[in-house]
C-alpha cells in the first residue's frame, strides 16, 4: 500500500528558472508537473489551488484541454457551434464575426488559460487609439478614431465567449471579470422611454406602416426583428385578441401573446394595407419577403417629428416601464416580456428615473399650510405648520 503524501501539492524552481512550477497529484494518484506560468509565489499559489479544486471537482480533465487550447481554436468553435441560429440571431453572429476578426490578430496563438486581464485591457487601450478603416476605390482609407462604444462590443463579444469556455469547465474563471474598460461610455445600455405625447408625435410623422409598428410595440413588447417584421397573418387570432410567436430569442419567447384593443387596431390596420403577402410587412423589393429593417424610416421619422434620436428597440423598453409604472408586478412584466431571467428587466425599470422626476415635479410643497395644527407631547405645533394623519 502506497503512503499518503505529506502534501497535497507544492511549488518548486527548476535549475536556472524563475518560474515557479507546481507538483499536485490528479484523482488516480499520478503526480503531475506543471509549469504555473508566473515567478511570483502568491500567484503561482492561486494556480495550485485552482488545479486542486479542479480535480476535486472532476473538472481538471478539461480545465487541462483549456490549457493546451488556442485562441483561435476556440474562437472558430464558438462562432460554429453558439453564434448562429438558432443559438443567436443572424445580425449577432456578424457582430461576433467582426469583433473576433480584431481580437484574433493579436490573441490567435494565445492559450484560454494564458489569457489575462492585463492582456485585455492593453488590447482594448489599443484599440481606443486606433482608427477606423473604410474600404475605398484607392484602398482602406483611415478615419476617424473608434468610438468607446465600438471597442466596448468587442469587449462583450469576448466576455460572452470566455463565459462559455468557463461553462464547459475549460477555464476555471472568466478573466473578463478582471478587467476595467479604460474608458467612458456615454449612453450605453440607458433605455429611451417614449412619453404618450411623444409618441403621438411620432406616430403624426410617421407613415402608416410605422405607425401601425409604433402603437403594436408599446402595446405587446414585442421584439421588432426577431418577432415582428417576419410575422405570418396566419399567427393572428383577432377574434381572440392574441397572437402566436413560433419563433423568437428565448424559449420563453415562444408564446401566445395578448393583444390590447390599440394592439388588435393596429394589427387590422396593417392587414388591410398589407396586400396579397402571407406577411404582415411585405417588402417592397422582393414579392416572397418581408422588411428586414426599419432603419431608414425611423431615422427619417424622428426627424420630421422633431424628437431626438433613439433606438427603435427602446419601444419594447418603453412597454415594460408602463406596464411597472401601472402598478404591474416586476414578475409579472419579466413574463410579459417573455424573459427568461428576471435579471433582464433591471435595465427596464432604469427609465422609471424619468417618469420619478415628473412625479417630482407635482410635489405641492404648501401642502397642509392652511389646515388645523395639532400639539404633540412637547408642546404645540409651530403656526403654519400642521399634521398629516394617515387614514
Amino acid at each position: 500500500m502506497a503512503r499518503p503524501a505529506k502534501h497535497d501539492g507544492n511549488l518548486y524552481k527548476r535549475e536556472g528558472s524563475t518560474v515557479w512550477w507546481m507538483r499536485y497529484r490528479d484523482k488516480d494518484g499520478i503526480r503531475r508537473r506543471e509549469s504555473t506560468l508566473t515567478d511570483n509565489w502568491e500567484e503561482g499559489q492561486k494556480v495550485l489551488r485552482e488545479r486542486l479544486q479542479a480535480r476535486d471537482n472532476n473538472t481538471l480533465p478539461a480545465l487541462r484541454r483549456g490549457r493546451d487550447l488556442a485562441f483561435g481554436e476556440w474562437a472558430d468553435f464558438y462562432l460554429e457551434n453558439f453564434s448562429k441560429p438558432p443559438f443567436r440571431a443572424p445580425k449577432t453572429h456578424t457582430v461576433n464575426e467582426r469583433a473576433l476578426k480584431h481580437l484574433r490578430k493579436i490573441f490567435e496563438q494565445t492559450t484560454l488559460a494564458e489569457l489575462t486581464a492585463d492582456d485585455i485591457e492593453l488590447y482594448l487601450r489599443r484599440r481606443l487609439m486606433q482608427r477606423a478603416l473604410v474600404k475605398a476605390k484607392v484602398g482602406f482609407v483611415e478615419k476617424q478614431v473608434l468610438k468607446a462604444t465600438t471597442v466596448h462590443q468587442e469587449l462583450r463579444v469576448l466576455r460572452r465567449m470566455l463565459n462559455v469556455a468557463v461553462r464547459k469547465k475549460l477555464l476555471f474563471a472568466n478573466p473578463c471579470a478582471g478587467v476595467e474598460f479604460p474608458a467612458r461610455v456615454e449612453g450605453l445600455f440607458r433605455p429611451h422611454y417614449v412619453a404618450w405625447s411623444e409618441q403621438q408625435k411620432i406616430e403624426f410623422a410617421a407613415p402608416e406602416y410605422l405607425r401601425n409598428v409604433i402603437r403594436i410595440v408599446t402595446e405587446t413588447g414585442l421584439r421588432i426583428y426577431k418577432e415582428l417584421t417576419p410575422m405570418k397573418k396566419e399567427q393572428l387570432d383577432l377574434g381572440n385578441r392574441t397572437v402566436w410567436i413560433p419563433d423568437s430569442k428565448t424559449p420563453n419567447g415562444i408564446a401566445e401573446v395578448p393583444l390590447t384593443d390599440i394592439a388588435a387596431e393596429a394589427f387590422r390596420n396593417q392587414l388591410s394595407i398589407s396586400g396579397p403577402s402571407p406577411y404582415l410587412f411585405p417588402s417592397g423589393a422582393n414579392s416572397d419577403g418581408y422588411q428586414k429593417t426599419f432603419k431608414t424610416v425611423w431615422h427619417a421619422t424622428l426627424r420630421r417629428a422633431g424628437v431626438s434620436y433613439f433606438r427603435i428597440y427602446d419601444l419594447r423598453s418603453t412597454y415594460a416601464t408602463r406596464l411597472s409604472a401601472g402598478g404591474v408586478a416586476d414578475e409579472w412584466v419579466t413574463q410579459l416580456l417573455r424573459q427568461g431571467d428576471a435579471k433582464v428587466f433591471k435595465k427596464y425599470s432604469q427609465m422609471k428615473l424619468q417618469m420619478k422626476r415628473e412625479a417630482l415635479a407635482k410635489l405641492n410643497r404648501q401642502a397642509n399650510e392652511t389646515g388645523p395644527s395639532f400639539g404633540t407631547a412637547h408642546g404645540p405645533a409651530e403656526p403654519g405648520f400642521g399634521t398629516v394623519l394617515a387614514q
